[in-house]
């Protein structure tokens, strides 16, 4: 199955030599049976049409979906033209901007930072999913979604975001708000480059000791893409 990564940021400079970029993380996470592409969304690289793929992933972002880049509105009506024409899924900033493209609302979060291996509290798990009451993986972001859009039913919620994981009921896609791509290595390195912004770095840093779900969410992510059920 083909599944076009929709690139929306790259590891800071610190990192980038060290870590494999996110199309390559998400190719990992997927596993075999998947053909890759690659659409640099920052330079204003779209696909030639919505129906162009049968998979669309959008990736996590140092930017906001509510800053004035750009490429933002020109992806947010992307993700609209491709609504039902499509799968799709959002990781990070990949949901905030589906929320927002959708009809939701995302806003910079009052608890700030979220930073660290995050836990996940899931009601009624889809059938791509396992029937477990939690998940728990890195998390980086300071946004959340605030108001969810209509087509969105909330499927796990987070401590202190109540919007984890939408599966939209008015469209095949789906989007976790936390990074089941990142390895503990790549999670960890990356709040050190963000030390001097963090609560309690230290904290997010051990946290990343305790194996994690991503690998689980990979295969919940695979299952969706190819209609498979647990």
């Amino acid at each position: 199955m083909q599944v076009a990564i929709l690139e929306t940021g790259k590891p800071p400079a610190p990192l980038d030599a060290r870590f494999p970029g996110y199309p390559a993380m998400f190719a990992d996470l997927l596993g075999p049976g998947f053909d890759i592409v690659t659409y640099d969304v920052e330079t204003g690289q779209l696909p030639p049409s919505p129906d162009a793929h049968p998979a669309y992933l959008v990736t996590g972002s140092p930017a906001g979906v509510y800053e004035d880049h750009a490429w933002i509105k020109p992806l947010k009506a992307f993700l609209r033209a491709a609504k039902g024409k499509a799968k799709i899924v959002g990781i990070c900033f990949g949901h905030q901007i589906m929320a927002e493209a959708f009809g939701g609302k995302v806003e910079k979060s009052a608890h700030g930072w979220r930073v660290g291996l995050q836990t996940y509290h899931v009601d009624a798990p889809p059938a791509w999913m396992d029937k477990v009451a939690f998940y728990a993986i890195p998390a980086s972001h300071q946004d959340q979604v605030v108001v969810p859009p209509s087509g969105a039913r909330t499927v796990a919620r987070g401590e202190r975001g109540p919007y984890g994981l939408f599966a939209y009921e008015d469209q095949p896609a789906i989007s976790f708000q936390a990074h089941p791509e990142f390895s503990a290595e790549y999670a960890k390195a990356l709040i050190e480059t963000r030390r001097a912004r963090l609560p309690d770095p230290d904290a997010a840093l051990a946290s990343l000791d305790t194996p994690h779900d991503g690998a689980r969410v990979g295969l919940w992510i695979r299952r969706f893409l190819r209609d498979e059920t647990a």
